[in-house]
């Protein structure tokens, strides 16, 4: 009976991918929090569309990150 390996190379694109999602998870909340608070000037909306567009980021990458931990260990190999 042949047992299924983690492919070691597809996982550590996952973890990678996990590691971006978490770094968007930080940088885009506390982009908007600074857009919010600070005096009203006209960056701040474009500060916080970038701030909107980065935890969008954050969602995606996560998702994918988990998918392709998820086939590193499920997905059968041809």
């Amino acid at each position: 009976m042949k047992t299924d390996i983690t492919n070691k190379d597809v996982l550590l694109k996952g973890v990678k991918l996990l590691g971006i999602a978490l770094a968007c998870m930080f940088t885009g909340p506390i982009l908007a929090y600074i857009s919010q608070t600070k005096l009203k000037t006209p960056i701040d909306n474009v500060v916080l569309i970038i701030a909107i567009i980065i935890c969008s980021l954050a969602i995606f990458f996560g998702f994918k990150g988990i998918n392709t931990i998820l086939d590193s260990m499920f997905k059968k190999k041809n």
